[in-house]
């Protein structure tokens, strides 16, 4: 069986409410009922022990007046009284005075023995429907001569008690109908929470990932509001990040069809002309050298490739050591040298002896002939500077050449992958695969390296590095 939340929320506010108001009730009419009573009784004592007293110091002959007047002053408050002997038989007894023998055995040996006995409600004795009544004895040196007995009718005190009782059940009422509206809009605001988080979750299930709720830290459901506003955010994130990858997946996949597709044209066409004779005679060793370069193209985008997930996944391992930077720089310099002859530039290296750079040497090296060659590639009858300097904590490498330069917009995309490759598709004469950029970067932050360039269209490029020396 459904019980919806709200109905909960509602009855259990409403009985715990109803439970505290009848306890609370019930224990503030009693002790409202004891405190009239109580007030009654000292009543009743303060007038037996003034008439006591008076009494006793009043003369044979006057102690008439004194009873005469005790009794007009509580007849007009409806109380009456009686005076006893130590046997219990009564000398002075008022109007309406009270019979001594309307007490039990054990009351009378109470008063024999100098207590004070207080009875604050009874409806079965001295002739009325219902008394307040004291008996005070009168005692001297221990010895019990008698007392005084005073009642008062309890109508007057239920009286005040039953108006009492009413006024708090109308209290009771107007606060249990305050506590209904009160427990009724305290649900259906905690339900309405929860409302929106359901509606919330079910767009999250059919997909829509750019809800959010009101949040707040004041309760238990603003901090759930937040966990799940938080829980969204995530979900975007991974949604943008799967597109992401998938974006780059076709990406790839486009890339890397273009990138083979000439090369594997080209050795296809080739083998077909020399399969079929179609290829002059002097013409068959260029053909031949054609495929071998194409092939060699086709081996260095897979390799290239295969370098970059290795990198990206964490599965390469760098071993670093102390190395002299000036002799990393000559050996750049050496390998590239004939490289860069062929476009008429000029590889010059400035770099102290004593300088030293933390780094995985095979890795250092792949570093720089990727950006050096690069240099190179737009670079003609130029220079390409190798510079390498220390500054702080830092050791700084400067690839700089006098090429064409990039322009600082596109600054940012020289790292992506395939970059070149769609320079490539402009028509321009630059690029090859686009990926020695991207393994260049991925390299740096694998050392905790940084690397910058900066570029003007025209006037060149600079390229820095900075590694951290242990």
């Amino acid at each position: 069986m459904k019980f919806k939340y709200f109905y909960q929320q509602f009855f259990s506010h409403i009985s715990i409410i109803i439970v505290a108001f009848l306890l609370l009730s019930l224990l503030f009419a009693h002790y409202v009922e004891n405190l009239i009573y109580e007030n009654k009784s000292d009543e009743l004592i303060s007038y037996g022990r003034a008439i006591i007293s008076d009494l006793r110091d009043a003369a044979p002959l006057d102690s008439e007046d004194v009873l005469n007047q005790y009794s007009n002053v509580l007849a007009a408050r409806k109380m009456s009284f009686s005076m006893f002997d130590q046997d219990g038989h009564l000398y002075l007894v008022n109007k309406h005075g009270p019979a001594i023998k309307n007490l039990s055995q054990k009351e009378w040996d109470q008063v024999t023995k100098g207590k004070t006995l207080i009875v604050q409600s009874d409806y079965k004795r001295f002739g009325q429907e219902g008394v307040t009544f004291v008996v005070l004895p009168y005692t001297e040196n221990g010895r019990f001569f008698g007392g005084v007995l005073l009642t008062s009718p309890i109508s007057g005190s239920s009286k005040m008690i039953s108006e009492l009782n009413k006024y708090l059940l109308y209290t009771i009422l107007i606060a249990f109908a305050v506590s209904f509206l009160q427990s009724w809009f305290l649900s259906r605001i905690h339900v309405h929470r929860i409302k929106r988080l359901r509606e919330a979750t079910s767009q999250v299930s059919e997909g829509n990932y750019n809800v959010k709720v009101n949040s707040s830290n004041f309760d238990e459901i603003g901090e759930l509001a937040n966990d799940f506003n938080h829980m969204v955010n995530k979900i975007n994130e991974s949604m943008l990040e799967i597109e992401s990858l998938e974006n780059r997946r076709r990406q790839f996949m486009a890339d890397v069809s273009h990138e083979m597709r000439t090369p594997l044209t080209t050795i296809s066409g080739v083998i077909e002309g020399l399969k079929n004779n179609m290829i002059p005679e002097e013409d068959k060793e260029r053909g031949i050298n054609l495929v071998s370069q194409e092939a060699k193209r086709l081996i260095r985008l897979v390799n290239e490739n295969l370098d970059y997930e290795k990198i990206r996944s964490n599965q390469i391992k760098l071993f670093k050591e102390d190395i002299q930077l000036l002799e990393v720089l000559e050996v750049i310099q050496d390998q590239l040298s004939m490289l860069a002859e062929e476009k008429n530039n000029q590889i010059i290296v400035e770099a102290e002896p004593e300088i030293m750079v933390s780094a995985d040497y095979d890795r250092l090296i792949q570093i720089l002939i990727n950006i050096t060659k690069n240099s190179i590639q737009f670079t003609t009858d130029g220079t390409i500077l190798l510079r390498g300097r220390k500054e702080d904590n830092e050791t700084i490498i400067e690839v700089e050449d006098t090429g064409i330069g990039i322009d600082p917009k596109e600054i940012e995309n020289i790292w992506r992958r395939f970059y070149k490759a769609d320079i490539s598709r402009t028509s321009t004469p630059y690029g090859e695969f686009g990926l020695g950029l991207s393994i260049v970067k991925q390299l740096v932050l694998l050392h905790n390296g940084d690397i910058d360039v900066t570029s003007e269209a025209g006037k060149g490029t600079k390229f820095t590095i900075r590694l951290q020396n242990q």
